[in-house]
């Protein structure tokens, strides 16, 4: 495990689960030391390696193929895992990534994809003991917004504006935030954050498919979709990438391809040398906003 102990993923399920559970653990203190930690999965022979989608893939752009040759099972949270990153680890490695979904608020899990139970594109089926509950999103037909309950749900906030008063979820759900559909086998798929949808030409589009779109055409680079106001369609998407050659006919091309909506294509693209990071690997989103607003401020200069 060499995710950070004050994410909740590095904390538990990277190191007090194994402990707990008997499990030799072998702690690394920092995931973006890229090339050293697949030297140390080989080293320690690791059967089990917990991650994220960006340090997984950084990993895999360095790794030879023998460092993960004990490795059985990869877990991996905290934000989407990319088609392209499954598809190497599988090709490559012979490893398939099993990709769980939870908060901070939830100890920290919802659901997982286990090796007896699995199916790509999903984080999985929930955890015994939980109730998920689904509330309509205008505009969104084939999921809702997640509510949960169970057993691992907090017992509440401390808020600002009540400070040292316990304030507990409504009823005891806690509402995650996000949009999210489920399969008839209980399988759920993120659709988007709910504060990650932008309003175009009157129809609801995730930012996450204009992200992905991005991600299968330069699977190589990072990508980072955010939105501005636009006057004449309410929202435009802009995507900040680091491929220096991408161009917004190629995506358009992908997503017509591919029965994508266009409104989920990018309007504007920002190439970039490096995309924010937060220290648990996730894109730090008012960072690339901040950077694609003082860009397209100094265009306007």
């Amino acid at each position: 495990n060499c995710l950070p102990m004050f994410h909740s993923f590095g904390l538990t399920g990277g190191t007090l689960l194994p402990i707990l559970s008997g499990i030799r653990t072998f702690l690394y203190p920092n995931p973006l030391h890229i090339k050293i930690v697949p030297e140390l999965v080989y080293a320690t022979n690791a059967s089990i390696l917990f991650g994220t989608d960006t340090f997984l893939s950084g990993y895999a752009r360095v790794a030879n193929p023998y460092d993960f040759y004990g490795v059985r099972y990869i877990f991996a949270g905290a934000e989407k895992v990319k088609d392209s990153t499954r598809k190497i680890y599988m090709d490559r490695f012979g490893v398939r990534i099993l990709e769980g979904y939870g908060a901070t608020e939830t100890s920290p899990a919802i659901a997982v994809n286990s090796p007896m139970h699995q199916k790509e594109g999903t984080v999985g089926r929930p955890l015994s003991g939980m109730t998920l509950r689904l509330d309509p999103v205008t505009g969104v037909e084939d999921g809702g917004r997640l509510l949960v309950k169970g057993p691992n749900v907090m017992l509440g906030y401390y808020k600002e504006d009540l400070p040292g008063v316990l304030q507990p979820p409504a009823e005891g759900w806690h509402d995650t935030g996000d949009i999210v559909a489920i399969d008839g086998d209980g399988y759920i798929k993120i659709l988007g954050r709910a504060k990650r949808f932008a309003k175009i030409a009157g129809e609801m589009v995730s930012l996450a498919v204009g992200e992905q779109i991005a991600e299968a055409v330069y699977p190589e680079f990072l990508h980072a979709v955010v939105c501005f106001p636009d006057p004449r369609k309410g929202e435009q998407l802009v995507l900040v990438t680091t491929a220096h050659a991408a161009q917004r006919a190629d995506l358009v091309a992908y997503a017509g391809a591919n029965g994508m909506t266009p409104l989920a294509v990018p309007a504007r693209i920002l190439v970039v040398d490096k995309i924010p990071l937060l220290g648990t690997g996730k894109v730090d989103y008012t960072a690339v906003k901040a950077l694609a607003l003082a860009n397209s401020e100094e265009g306007e200069k």
